[in-house]
């Protein structure tokens, strides 16, 4: 039962699903179980990937053509950030915006936790979003079942790489009890990553079966490039991860699965 609750805290934390009332309470908080949680957050990436693939095939159901395939990209794009609440998002243009604004650690740092959006963060939001819709427009027209499979595993493996991230480097986002990722700052264990792993596995698998296996092969290797990309960013401009970093990475990371998915070999 201890696996139930991290994962209905790594629900309530990851997620704008509801987890409150008795449920809530059954589940229980500590930084010690938010720690633990985090093994969990591919598993999140199931749910997410379910809602985004499920909103896709009924709007493209109904909405024929290229443009239905954009529009229908774009209903999907936006049910997956209203179930996270932009969570992810709001990670990348933080991260932008830092990184972008300065080339000073410390000052990098404070821009990152400023809650005001500039113009570093506003530019990766419009080009992350407008090419992720591009891209599951163009997925759209090898086939509708094609984009869900390609949601459900791009949402889960994004998921696992910032698992490997908080195992590589240290934790630098600061002390302040405002910091909703301090708990994460522990090193995650070999057996918690193994927990995040084999959420991982059967999303590999569905891509290894459902599409083209030169895409689904090339779609692997992306992923894990941008994860040690963004890993290497963070460690020579910042020393470390932070929690927007972590949402940075899951961001490039589901897009460079896409964007190998769709492009033709």
């Amino acid at each position: 039962m201890h696996g139930v609750r991290h994962f209905l805290l790594a629900l309530q934390f990851f997620t704008r699903v509801p987890v409150t009332g008795r449920l809530a309470a059954w589940v229980g908080f500590s930084p010690a179980m938010l720690r633990a949680s985090a093994a969990h957050f591919p598993g999140v990436g199931w749910l997410v990937g379910a809602v985004g693939a499920g909103v896709f095939l009924l709007a493209q159901s109904g909405l024929p053509g290229m443009a239905g395939a954009v529009a229908a990209a774009l209903l999907s794009t936006i049910a997956t950030v209203l179930v996270t609440g932009a969570f992810h998002e709001d990670g990348l243009a933080d991260v932008a915006d830092g990184l972008g604004g300065s080339a000073d650690r410390i000052r990098a740092l404070e821009i990152m936790k400023d809650s005001r959006i500039g113009a570093f963060g506003a530019l990766a939001l419009v080009l992350a979003l407008g090419l992720k819709i591009a891209l599951l427009a163009t997925l759209a027209g090898e086939g509708a079942m094609n984009v869900a499979t390609a949601l459900l595993a791009a949402h889960v493996l994004s998921r696992l790489a910032p698992l490997f991230v908080i195992r590589w480097l240290p934790y630098v986002g600061g002390e302040g009890a405002t910091s909703k990722s301090k708990p994460l700052a522990d090193a995650i264990g070999g057996g918690a990553l193994l927990v995040g792993v084999l959420y991982a596995l059967p999303a590999a698998v569905l891509l290894l079966y459902t599409q083209p296996l030169v895409q689904a092969v090339a779609a692997l290797v992306a992923c894990v490039l941008a994860a040690s990309y963004m890993a290497w960013v963070l460690a020579r401009r910042l020393q470390g991860f932070t929690g927007d970093g972590l949402g940075a990475t899951q961001q490039l990371c589901e897009l460079a699965i896409y964007l190998a998915l769709a492009w033709q070999i």
